[in-house]
């Protein structure tokens, strides 16, 4: 027997708020930002529809090098340029992953040390 989820305002916010998003923010981001529609909205309301959403696929989390999980609102399979010097963290959408390094390296500035 499933168990029909009940619909929030604020997971919903949360979900839209990542789908937004293309920096992956931590879950202090997400809260920072919709405190200004939710006044009253804690910090452990946000972690627990983070963690929900990524449970039902509609997320995902991954630990970045600043020491913090980061969301992602896009669930689809997909590669991550994460910087090594400021630890910023960007989705490469690439039709031919063939020779990832190569052509990622066309698209910015900066030195690829591996995917």
């Amino acid at each position: 027997m499933s168990t029909v989820l009940k619909y929030s305002r604020q997971r919903e916010a949360i979900r839209t708020f990542l789908c937004s998003r293309k920096d992956h923010p931590t879950a202090e981001v997400v809260y920072d930002n919709l405190r200004k529609d939710f006044p009253h909205i804690s910090l452990g309301t946000v972690y627990r529809n983070l963690s929900l959403l990524v449970e039902l696929g509609e997320a995902i989390k991954f630990p970045g090098l600043d020491g913090f999980d980061h969301f992602d609102g896009n669930p689809m399979p997909h590669y991550h340029f994460i910087c090594n010097d400021c630890h910023a963290v960007i989705d490469l959408d690439f039709p031919n992953m063939e020779d990832l390094n190569a052509t990622a390296g066309k698209a910015f500035d900066g030195i690829i040390t591996g995917h």
